[in-house]
């Protein structure tokens, strides 16, 4: 009789078991389709919003379902379009854009806690965990850093199908961090300049198919007459946070040789790679070295030039007047320590699905951040 009570109660337990797999499942594949839309039928394309100034008026566009919608936003609509675009900021925040001036000095202090990713490249999912593991965003995906600084290091274009989602996520968290004395600091990596040139090699097979429903070239829905654009625009090559100068590909000895500062290349940069009128610029030999594999923004010698040597990186880091340099660019299985970590290398191949590990900075010390919340000091 017992036994025949402990199979019944067996059975009972694993009906119940099933049935909590299932909701799972459900619950899962509804989480998922929520999250990307595109998920019941990947034919059917949805992206957007692109928000344009256009004869001082907003004009939002969107692709639905491989239709290309357009409408004026206002101040009495943008409610809606927050709501059906999951915004989080003010349609002044949209305004504002277009009176922000670039800052190309960029040097902060009195960070006590800095959190660093790099190389997103169009990885939303990845990108999301990574922030929520640092402890930056919330489970409604809200700056809950405090007064904490993040920097993006550059390249959220490309190769991924979700770049839009995180340049509004990251607008909008600006705004957000901002609020709560913090900060978000995104620098331009090469990619960024490509796309913002028209150099779309890179991009997904969906915005290939977007520059065909509404008829626009990809970097031409990054234009200056773009809020996205715009902003990105104002975005510096290099900042310096307290002891750190933070750049996505790195400094090479050679630039340093150019004495150039910080300003001077954020300025070169902005006034002459991301302008309208780049196309056009006449290039000379300074601009064509900032351009190149020794410029900030390709340059990948810390990590394959055996001939570079400590002795090398100091004078990088005295001309400067700082103690560590933190780079993305080149990707790793891990955080890549160089020269009792004066280079420190943060691109972990989120491009591959691998956010395995983050690296933070909190009261004067490096950590590791694992997906899973860990820190772990790295000495």
């Amino acid at each position: 009789m017992k036994q025949m009570i402990l199979i019944f109660c067996s059975f009972n337990v694993m009906k119940k078991q099933l049935f909590y797999l299932v909701i799972f499942i459900i619950l899962s594949q509804n989480a998922f389709a929520a999250f990307n839309p595109q998920a019941g039928n990947p034919d059917l394309i949805i992206d957007g919003p692109y928000i344009f100034m256009v004869n001082n008026e907003l004009k939002v566009k969107w692709v639905h379902d491989n239709n290309l919608r357009e409408k004026l936003l206002t101040p009495d609509n943008f409610k809606k379009y927050k709501k059906k675009f999951r915004l989080s900021f003010s349609y002044d925040d949209l305004k504002s854009v277009y009176s922000v001036k670039p800052d190309y000095r960029q040097s902060y202090t009195m960070a006590d806690s800095i959190g660093m990713l790099t190389d997103i490249h169009g990885e939303y999912r990845s990108y999301i965990s990574s922030l929520k593991a640092m402890g930056i965003i919330d489970s409604k995906l809200n700056w809950k850093f405090g007064s904490g600084h993040l920097v993006i290091l550059g390249d959220m274009f490309d190769r991924g199908d979700m770049v839009t989602e995180i340049l509004w996520h990251l607008f909008g968290l600006e705004k957000q961090a901002e609020k709560a004395g913090g900060k978000v600091h995104i620098l331009l990596g090469n990619h960024e300049f490509m796309v913002l040139n028209n150099d779309v090699r890179y991009i997904n097979e969906k915005y290939q198919n977007i520059e065909k429903i509404t008829g626009t070239r990809y970097g031409d829905l990054y234009s200056d007459s773009s809020v996205l654009g715009r902003w990105l625009r104002s975005m510096p090559v290099m900042i310096t946070v307290d002891n750190i100068l933070f750049v996505h590909a790195g400094i090479s000895p050679e630039m340093v040789q150019r004495n150039l500062t910080i300003e001077q290349i954020n300025s070169k940069f902005s006034e002459n790679f991301t302008a309208e009128t780049a196309g056009e610029v006449k290039y000379n030999e300074e601009l064509d070295f900032l351009d190149s594999g020794m410029g900030p923004v390709w340059y990948r010698g810390y990590f394959s030039d055996t001939t570079l040597h400590e002795n090398m990186i100091d004078p990088i880091l005295d001309f400067y007047g700082k103690e560590h340099i933190v780079v993305g660019h080149t990707p790793h299985d891990g955080i890549t320590l160089l020269f009792h970590n004066k280079i420190l290398g943060t691109d972990t191949g989120m491009m591959y699905h691998k956010p395995e590990e983050m690296l933070m900075y909190v009261n004067g010390s490096f950590y590791k951040n694992l997906s899973n919340g860990t820190r772990i000091k790295i000495k």
